[in-house]
């Protein structure tokens, strides 16, 4: 597969990601913890088809310590026994702002309810920004048919 559009290669494009990457390093020091962004951008992309993303966040979070089994229950989370109330809660808030279209409503009262009996309010604005932003790197990646598989750990800093 070749991409449609290299994205590095438009100065428009590669500054705007130059941008959102930059966002990304901010949300890593963040206090939301490491595990549930990887898991969050993980979910976000299976609903999104960015696969790019997923081969990405796999690696991540598999070179920071998450287990074959989680990463591989992401898609099913529902039913899976691996993840903490606090993930759960932060895997449903994914799903729902992701598939604010879906929706009418788009969040529910309940799943940001939910999110806050785990998460401080630093780390709710850390878990928005981590949803916002991986719905921006797949809508990029999916409309310029991005191929995954070939990358690597700390790729993009």
């Amino acid at each position: 597969m070749t991409a449609r559009l290299n994205l590095m290669a438009s100065p428009v494009a590669a500054k705007t990601m130059k941008h959102m990457i930059a966002a990304g390093k901010a949300l890593a020091d963040s206090t939301l913890p490491f595990a549930t962004q990887e898991l969050v951008k993980l979910r976000a992309s299976q609903i999104n088809g960015c696969a790019g993303c997923i081969d990405m966040h796999t690696k991540e979070a598999a070179a920071g310590g998450e287990t074959s089994v989680r990463l591989n229950l992401v898609a099913a989370w529902r039913e899976a026994t691996v993840f903490s109330e606090a993930e759960r809660a932060a895997l449903e808030l994914t799903e729902q702002g992701t598939r604010i279209a879906d929706a009418a409503g788009g969040v529910t009262d309940e799943a940001w309810a939910n999110a806050a009996k785990y998460y401080d309010e630093e780390q709710l604005a850390a878990l928005v920004c981590a949803i916002a932003l991986i719905n921006a790197f797949n809508r990029g990646n999916v409309i310029t048919q991005q191929p995954a598989g070939d990358y690597q750990v700390g790729q993009f800093g």
